[in-house]
C-alpha cells in the first residue's frame, strides 16, 4: 500500500469518526456499509460504555466504605434486581427502535415521531407501577435474594431509592432506543455522557460528604445515580421536542393510537420476556453463589460481574448498530444489505471480544485489585472473571445475531433461544455443578460461558435461516 493511499484511508476514517461524534442526519440505507457501521457503532459503543460506568463507579466508591463487604453485596444484589427494571426498559426500547427504524427506512419521519410518542405513553404507565412496587418492597427484595440480615439492614434504603427511581431508568433507555432507531446515535451517547459524568461527580461527594453535603454513605451512591440519570432524561426530552433532530415529536403525536400501540406491544412483550428470562437467570446465578458460598463469594462475584458488564455493554453498543441497520434497510426494501451489515458487525464484535477475553484471562488479578484487596473477595472475583471471560468471543457473536433479529421486529425467536439456553440449560446445569457436584460458586461461574456459547450457536442458526427478512412491523 502506497503512502498516499494509506494517508487517504486514515483521513477517511478520521472524517467518519468525527462525523459520528458530531451527529446529524444520515441515510444508512445507501453508501458504504463499513462507513454506516462506524457512524452508528462509535456513539453507541461510547453510550453503553458510559452506562456501564454507573455500576462500576458505585461499586468502586462503596468498596471503600467501612462495611465494604456488606455494602458491595448490597449494591450487587440490588443491581441484580434492578436488572429486571432494565429488562422492562430494554424490552420497550427494543420495540421503539425496531418500529422507528422501519418508519425511517420507509422515509416516513412523521410516522416515526408518532411511534416514538406512543412508546413514551406506554413507558409512563409502566414506570408508575414499577416505581411504587420498588419503594414498598425494597427490604423484601433483598431478603428474597438471600441477603444476610446485616445486608438487609444496611442496604434497604439504597435498594428503595434505586427501585423507586425506576422511572428515570426506563425513560433513559426508552428515549435512547428512539434515537437509535432514527439513526441518531450521537444523541443517545450524549445523554449517557451527561448522566454518567454527573454520577461520577456526585458519588464521592454524597457518599463521603463534601462542603455543604452531609456524609450519606451507601445511600449517597443511590441518590447520585438517580440524579445523574434524571438529568440525562431531561436533556433527552429537550432534544425530542425542540424539532431540530431526525425525530421531531409534537403534541398531536401523543393522541392515543391503538393500532400503533398494538404494533409496539406485539414487538415489546416478547422482547421484555426475552430480557426477563436473561435477567432472571443472572438473578438466579447471584442467588446460587450467595447460598453456596460466603458473603465474600457473593461480593466477589458482584465485583466480577461489574467488570463483565463494563466490557459487554460496549459490545452491545456495536450490536445495536446492527439492529438499526437491519430495521432501516428492511424498511427500505433491502434485505441483502441488512444481512451484509449484520455479518460485518459480527466480525468486528468477535475481534473486540477476543481482546477482552485475553485481558480477563491474564490480567484478572490487577483488574480486581482496583476494587478490592480483601483476600476472600479478591479470590472469588478473580476466579469469576477468568471463567466467565473465557467465552467472550461467543458472547460477541451471539449479541449481534440476537440484536439483528430484534431489529427486524422478530423478537419471538430470540425469546425462545433465551428461554432454552438460560432457563432450560444454564440454571439446571449451574445447580448440578454448584450443589450436586459440590463445586459451590465455581459451578455457577462455569455454567455462564457454556450457556452463552450455546446461545450464540442457536442465534447464528436462526439468523442464517432468514425468516426475519419477512417480518412486518
Amino acid at each position: 500500500m502506497s503512502k498516499s493511499t494509506y494517508s487517504n484511508k486514515l483521513f477517511l476514517l478520521y472524517t467518519i469518526i468525527k462525523q459520528s461524534l458530531k451527529g446529524g442526519e444520515h441515510d444508512y440505507t445507501q453508501g458504504n456499509i463499513r462507513g454506516a457501521i462506524v457512524l452508528l457503532a462509535i456513539p453507541m459503543i461510547l453510550e453503553l460504555s458510559l452506562e456501564s460506568v454507573f455500576a462500576v463507579v458505585d461499586m468502586y466508591f462503596v468498596s471503600h466504605l467501612p462495611n465494604a463487604s456488606s455494602a458491595m453485596a448490597t449494591v450487587g444484589l440490588t443491581e441484580a434486581v434492578v436488572a429486571l427494571v432494565y429488562t422492562i426498559a430494554i424490552g420497550l426500547s427494543t420495540a421503539a427502535t425496531a418500529v422507528v427504524a422501519r418508519r425511517i427506512g420507509e422515509k416516513n419521519p412523521d410516522g416515526a415521531a408518532h411511534t416514538a410518542a406512543q412508546s413514551l405513553l406506554i413507558a409512563l404507565m409502566v414506570t408508575i407501577v414499577v416505581s411504587i412496587l420498588g419503594i414498598i418492597f425494597a427490604a423484601d427484595v433483598l431478603r428474597l435474594m438471600g441477603a444476610k440480615p446485616e445486608v438487609v439492614k444496611d442496604g434497604t434504603v439504597f435498594t428503595r431509592i434505586m427501585l423507586g427511581g425506576s422511572v428515570v431508568i426506563i425513560f433513559l433507555f426508552m428515549i435512547n432506543g428512539i434515537f437509535r432507531g432514527a439513526g441518531d446515535a450521537t444523541m443517545a451517547m450524549r445523554s449517557l455522557w451527561i448522566a454518567s459524568i454527573i454520577n461520577i461527580i456526585l458519588c464521592p461527594v454524597l457518599i463521603n460528604g463534601y462542603g455543604p453535603f452531609p456524609e450519606l454513605g451507601l445511600k449517597g451512591a443511590a441518590i447520585a445515580t438517580t440524579i445523574g440519570r434524571g438529568i440525562g432524561v431531561i436533556y433527552q426530552c429537550y432534544h425530542l421536542f425542540n424539532g431540530k433532530r431526525t425525530i421531531k415529536i409534537r403534541w398531536p403525536h401523543f393522541k392515543w393510537d391503538l393500532p400503533v400501540v398494538k404494533t409496539l406491544f406485539s414487538v415489546a412483550w416478547p422482547a421484555t420476556l426475552q430480557f426477563f428470562i436473561q435477567s432472571g437467570s443472572w438473578i438466579f446465578m447471584a442467588y446460587l453463589v450467595s447460598i453456596t458460598g460466603s458473603t465474600d463469594a457473593s461480593a466477589g462475584y458482584q465485583v466480577a460481574i461489574r467488570n463483565v458488564v463494563f466490557f459487554i455493554l460496549p459490545a452491545w453498543g456495536l450490536s445495536n448498530a446492527a439492529a438499526t441497520l437491519v430495521g432501516q434497510n428492511l424498511g427500505a426494501g433491502q434485505p441483502l444489505r441488512a444481512e451484509q451489515s449484520v455479518m460485518l458487525t459480527a466480525k468486528y464484535n468477535a475481534i473486540f471480544m477476543a481482546g477482552v477475553m485475553f485481558l480477563f484471562l491474564f490480567f484478572a488479578s490487577p483488574i480486581i485489585n482496583i476494587f478490592t484487596t480483601e483476600t476472600g473477595v479478591h479470590f472469588y472475583a478473580v476466579q469469576a472473571l477468568q471463567v466467565i471471560g473465557a467465552g467472550y468471543i461467543f458472547y460477541g457473536i451471539g449479541m449481534v445475531m440476537i440484536q439483528a433479529l430484534n431489529g427486524a421486529g422478530d423478537t419471538k425467536t430470540p425469546t425462545w433461544i433465551n428461554l432454552f439456553t438460560f432457563w432450560f440449560f444454564q440454571i439446571p446445569f449451574a445447580w448440578i455443578l454448584a450443589k450436586n457436584l459440590n463445586m459451590g460458586p465455581l459451578g455457577a461461574f462455569i455454567a455462564i460461558p457454556v450457556a452463552e456459547s450455546l446461545l450464540a450457536l442457536a442465534a447464528w442458526y436462526f439468523f442464517k435461516k432468514g425468516k426475519w427478512k419477512t417480518v412486518k412491523v
